[in-house]
């Protein structure tokens, strides 16, 4: 597979085709008994009123910040469903605080270890999957009963390794895994 785009184009239009047959690809390729599983993982933590808290780096996090407000107000409005997540990227001044003081690559697991208990989960999006903040923190959910959830790209990386369900899209160009 070669990244993509692999020449600048002489027309907006056969970008945007080559670009939406990338993204067709890419979501062809998820495993849909995985995706499934991660749902049930999802909707049982629901239930039972434990958390889920995302987190991601750069475009990774406005994507976890993204799916923090679609749960939030998106589900509950005008429903019953009461879903509790948290975002670990959208809070700058702890996360700078922490990759000042400690350690950038502790930003995410050091707000776990604050606030995530045995049977909360934990969705991380890294389209290389080897941030070492998200790989900590997946180790850690492993370590402290908390379900993790990876979403992840190109070859899914150590956190696709250690996640209990990985959900991986086929690709190379970071806009289409993202």
């Amino acid at each position: 597979m070669s990244t993509f785009p692999e020449q600048p184009y002489a027309s907006i239009g056969s970008y945007c085709d080559d670009y939406l047959a990338q993204l067709a690809r890419a979501g062809g390729s998820i495993d849909h008994d995985k995706l499934a599983a991660a749902g049930d993982i999802l909707n049982q933590a629901f239930q039972r009123g434990a958390w889920l808290y995302v987190c991601g780096n750069g475009g990774s996090a406005a994507i976890a910040n993204h799916l923090l407000c679609d749960f939030a107000k998106g589900i509950q409005t005008d429903t019953k469903l009461l879903p509790r997540v948290i975002s670990l990227s959208a809070n700058l001044e702890l996360i700078t605080a922490i990759a000042n003081d400690i350690a950038f690559e502790d930003c995410f697991v050091y707000q776990l270890r604050t606030a995530a208990r045995a049977g909360d989960v934990l969705l991380t999006i890294s389209s290389s999957g080897d941030s070492e903040n998200i790989v900590r923190a997946v180790e850690w959910a492993g370590d402290n009963g908390v379900q993790s959830i990876a979403l992840t790209g190109f070859d899914g990386g150590r956190s696709a390794r250690q996640a209990a369900i990985n959900i991986h899209v086929t690709g190379d160009n970071y806009g289409v895994v993202e």
